[in-house]
């Protein structure tokens, strides 16, 4: 074989590793081409995955410390304030043997000095829970009601990565569906998608699911997701930045891909050994759609 022969087939096949390489996920040894093969549903994290942490360590949970003492005094009286601080008592309750938890006293009279009393109660109480980092309904819901003000007066705009929603779209035009599984409510979660920097988005998810379904580091809660929206876990793709959630995600059959973003908590070898990684949403474009992919397989048998 000639000199000149010998480079060309060299050069090609350079090109053909490094196109293979491009196709592996962005830390890991996983191949990400066929990631959506069979997939008909979508399941998207938030923070860390669609949304900065940054926004959500930065701008979100630091309006809930300076507002909740105002966001009480000003909604005390409404229903829904008191179903909160019912929640969050309940709660306490049930952490009362937990180191440093804030009990929540009975409001018996109406007076200012047991309300305040009550009111100084409540205010530690979500302190705490935040301090701790806790993903509690009572404390999601409370926090829920106090951003829905803020961004309905234009104060917060969620924030989306520019890659999540042309990615989302092209999922949709596939015939995808695509969903959202939170820690936070799915009041905050419509919230930031409906009052976001790109527009109201909630078109664009067929539903959301938060810790009324469950926690996100057990496995029956995406049994319960896959459940609800009809779907073989093995026909659904869970992206999210956290391995103890990706892992559950996986032990109920779902696939699991890790999401690298600034910010983000860095991932160990073993991680990305275990999980398939992407740093964009871009990295999953696909224009063929889950039937066609499965009629190509049927094919080629």
């Amino acid at each position: 074989m000639s000199n000149r022969r010998l480079r060309n087939t060299r050069h090609r096949s350079e090109r053909t590793a490094a196109g293979t390489e491009n196709k592996r996920s962005a830390g890991g040894p996983h191949n990400i081409s066929g990631l959506l093969d069979g997939v008909t549903v979508v399941l998207l994290d938030i923070e860390g995955t669609t949304t900065p942490i940054t926004f959500v360590k930065d701008e979100l949970f630091p309006y809930v410390r300076s507002h909740v003492k105002q966001h009480l005094e000003k909604h005390w009286q409404e229903e829904e304030c008191q179903q909160d601080i019912a929640a969050l008592k309940k709660q306490a309750e049930e952490d009362k043997e937990m180191d440093g938890v804030v009990l929540i006293p009975e409001c018996i009279t109406d007076d200012d000095e047991t309300r305040q009393k009550v009111l100084s109660a409540v205010v530690d109480n979500v302190l705490w829970n935040m301090d701790a980092d806790r993903k509690v309904t009572a404390l999601k819901q409370l926090q829920g009601h106090m951003w829905r003000a803020a961004y309905q007066t234009g104060k917060i705009k969620g924030e989306v990565y520019p890659d999540v929603v042309p990615a989302i779209r092209g999922w949709l035009e596939t015939g995808r569906q695509v969903y959202i599984y939170s820690s936070g409510s799915v009041e905050a979660q419509k919230l930031l998608f409906g009052f976001s920097t790109e527009g109201d988005l909630l078109e664009l998810f067929s539903g959301h699911f938060d810790t009324t379904t469950g926690l996100k580091v057990e496995t029956e809660s995406y049994r319960r997701i896959a459940t609800a929206v009809g779907c073989d876990p093995a026909n659904i793709l869970f992206l999210t930045d956290v391995v103890r959630e990706a892992k559950p995600s996986g032990e109920a059959g779902m696939k699991a891909c890790l999401t690298v973003r600034p910010g983000n908590a860095p991932l160990t070898e073993e991680d990305m050994a275990e999980f398939p990684v992407i740093k964009s949403f871009s990295e999953l474009a696909s224009d063929v759609s889950p039937s066609k992919k499965r009629s190509r397989g049927k094919a080629a048998t």
